[in-house]
């Protein structure tokens, strides 16, 4: 964690600031990006949230989610708000590949960037770092700042406790995941005293979705589950034709790959997806085994020991099949 005094020291005055997360961002990047911002327009910052890409509908109601800009559809107004920054919160992301288009805007731009994340291995484009591992949620690390680097945790109204409880609940898995720890149910308790209703929150985040998308989630657990006893694995491929038969849209894929995990016995749990630019990725493991080597050695992509991602240009067989190579080379791990 770098020294944040010159930061708190820019913050005494107003600035045009912009808040940026990674694409196709989640309950943690939206939830930290939007109570960051809640806090900021309190003191008087001028403020706008730009999202790389689109993002899931059942995170659309979070407080002054109206006032975040989607890069894709305006940007040019995007890049108005990026050159005129003179800070850019950089959220839930260590490099500026993870922003698509806008890394190199944000490059690029004149504005001191401010990274706030909880990934491993920064990429080093940040002007100021809050960041560990060690952290459950890039919201946490939110929290944190508030609190305890800003020293102003009465400024935590409602629609702040609401951000960032959504962010915390949804990267620790509804508090199940080991990096919640004792420090994250204070942080949550203060969050609910702050005004966040977690009943109501996780309704709208677990109990939103559409027809189709509790179908297609049938018809991955009945026809595209294949489960690997020899490796404690289990996989679910997904073509995009499924995608397209289903009107899956952008969130309705998320958190179905722990259904996988959740299979007794089973260490490693992968989702692999045809999208129509390339194929996804996503990993899930339990206890010590290491999701993110493999997404980081065979498929440009890394994250959390037990939670990662990656992509390949590869068709969809050619990735599945790669997979029958991969865990033998695993074995030992997966099966201990």
């Amino acid at each position: 964690m770098s020294d944040l005094t010159p930061l708190k020291n820019l913050l005494v005055e107003p600035k045009h600031i912009v808040i940026t997360t990674h694409h196709k961002p989640d309950g943690d990047a939206m939830g930290s990006s939007l109570g960051l911002y809640n806090y900021l327009v309190q003191k008087g910052h001028y403020v706008r949230v730009i999202t790389p890409t689109d993002y899931p509908t059942f995170l659309q109601w979070l407080p002054n989610n109206p006032e975040v800009i989607i890069f894709t559809e305006k940007p040019e107004e995007s890049k108005e708000l990026i050159a005129k920054a003179e800070l850019i919160f950089c959220l839930d992301f260590n490099s500026l590949s993870r922003i698509n288009d806008l890394g190199d805007l944000v490059r690029d731009a004149k504005g001191k960037k401010v990274m706030i994340d909880h990934h491993l291995e920064p990429e080093g484009f940040d002007d100021f770092r809050h960041w560990t591992i060690n952290a459950c949620s890039t919201a946490q690390l939110v929290y944190d700042f508030i609190v305890n680097i800003m020293d102003e945790k009465d400024v935590i109204n409602k629609d702040v406790a609401t951000c960032l409880y959504t962010g915390i609940m949804t990267d620790s898995g509804s508090f199940r995941f080991p990096t919640t720890t004792a420090e994250v149910h204070r942080i949550v308790a203060e969050l609910i005293t702050c005004g966040a209703e977690n009943s109501k929150i996780h309704q709208l985040v677990y109990d939103n979705f559409s027809e189709n998308r509790l179908r297609f989630l049938g018809h991955c657990l009945l026809n595209k589950l294949e489960v690997f006893p020899e490796f404690n694995s289990a996989i679910i491929v997904i073509s995009k034709k499924e995608l397209e038969k289903y009107q899956i849209s952008t969130g309705d894929t998320e958190g179905i790959v722990n259904y996988a995990l959740s299979i007794n016995g089973i260490r490693l749990a992968v989702m692999i997806i045809e999208r129509p630019d390339k194929v996804k990725l996503s990993l899930r493991s339990t206890g010590d085994f290491p999701a993110n080597e493999i997404c980081k050695k065979y498929f440009n992509g890394g994250g959390h020991r037990n939670a990662a991602g990656g992509s390949s240009d590869d068709t969809v067989d050619v990735v599945r099949e790669k997979f029958n190579t991969i865990l033998p080379e695993y074995k030992a791990l997966l099966i201990q």
